[in-house]
């Protein structure tokens, strides 16, 4: 998908998504809206986005972008910024310790999840409840935490969510 094909789209969406009845009462911190709820139409959007963008860097978290997007909905996160760290982190999931499904450089790359959908719940969740909960609400606020003492953690996490999909980067992450 072009470009100009990409924004057709998402003016599309947003346009269905303004008139469509809303399925959840979900908010999702979005740069280029505040959004309460998704359809499944858009839904659907941002998980073949995430998928195609996984899938050019072969990475084995390809099939499981429909969690990170559900999982960045129910913890009220951009849908980007988990499978961004992944890039930072461990280059979308390729370079990990043995069967540890750590691609987030959890506990500086020691832990070792049971299952990816695990590691990416937790991982949700925790930058939800234990960063975002806490006062940590832009992504830079979230680097000096997640990986002191980097400068350039924050930049490539951006980088990636925007090379995930083009709209803006949130700078704050409330929700």
């Amino acid at each position: 998908m072009n470009k100009i094909q990409k924004i057709i789209f998402a003016v599309f969406i947003f346009t269905l998504i303004s008139t469509a009845e809303v399925s959840a009462d979900v908010n999702v911190a979005e740069s280029s809206a505040q959004l309460i709820g998704r359809t499944k139409s858009e839904s659907d959007y941002r998980e073949e986005i995430l998928r195609n963008y996984l899938e050019g860097h072969n990475s084995p978290l390809s099939e499981y972008s429909d969690v990170f997007v559900s999982l960045a909905d129910k913890y009220r996160l951009d849908w980007r910024l988990v499978p961004a760290i992944t890039g930072v982190e461990s280059t979308f999931g390729k370079r990990i310790p043995v069967n540890s499904y750590n691609a987030y450089g959890w506990a500086n790359g020691s832990y070792s999840f049971e299952s990816w959908e695990e590691s990416i719940g937790v991982v949700s969740k925790a930058l939800r409840e234990n960063y975002i909960d806490r006062g940590a609400v832009s992504i830079n606020d979230i680097a000096r935490i997640y990986a002191p003492p980097s400068e350039t953690w924050a930049r490539n996490v951006k980088f990636f969510m925007n090379k995930i999909d083009s709209l803006p980067v949130s700078f704050s992450l409330e929700g």
